[in-house]
């Protein structure tokens, strides 16, 4: 699939179908994560899959009770190593790189899972502390959103997008 083509085919999906999401592509999603851009090369980013159904609901729990998640038959858990961005460009990288270059990797993992015909939900509003409880992360290990992944059992229309008029300024 072209990457234009995966960008407009790409959808926040809540509905998943009861098949598995085989482990090659699994790995594509995470490789792809891997390759995104990131200040100074940190790569700061860690990634939990979780497969797991108490884990899951655990996790779907502490997004709100967004129990939808529970049906996904995986969810990554994408998280930002502050103290390794932090080793390298103090506290803007541990506030603002490690945060940048963690949403770039889930974008990509978003993209790719468009282009094998997977869909998932990027999921921000949860409670950390719970994450980092449910999941024993290490401490300075942040999770910034919970990604929900699976073939689709919905197709969403495309949400309204302002005009490039309306975002866009222009400076010659």
């Amino acid at each position: 699939m072209e990457l234009l083509e995966a960008i407009k085919k790409r959808r926040s999906v809540r509905s998943f179908k009861k098949e598995d999401v085989g482990e090659e592509d699994v790995n594509k999603m995470l490789q792809s994560a891997c390759l995104a851009p990131t200040a100074g090369n940190v790569q700061p980013w860690k990634f939990v899959v979780v497969k797991n159904p108490k884990v899951k609901k655990d996790l779907a729990v502490s997004a709100l009770n967004q129990l939808w998640m529970t049906e996904a038959p995986l969810i990554i858990v994408a998280c930002a190593d502050l103290n390794r961005a932090e080793r390298f460009y103090g506290e803007r990288g541990r506030t603002l790189y490690a945060v940048q270059d963690t949403a770039a990797a889930i974008q990509n993992i978003l993209l790719t899972a468009a282009s094998l015909g997977l869909a998932g939900c990027w999921v921000g509003a949860f409670s950390e502390a719970r994450v980092i409880k449910t999941l024993d992360l290490s401490p300075g290990v942040r999770p910034l959103a919970l990604i929900p992944l699976g073939y689709p059992n919905e197709s969403p229309k495309p949400s309204y997008r302002f005009s490039l008029e309306e975002v866009v300024t222009l400076i010659e």
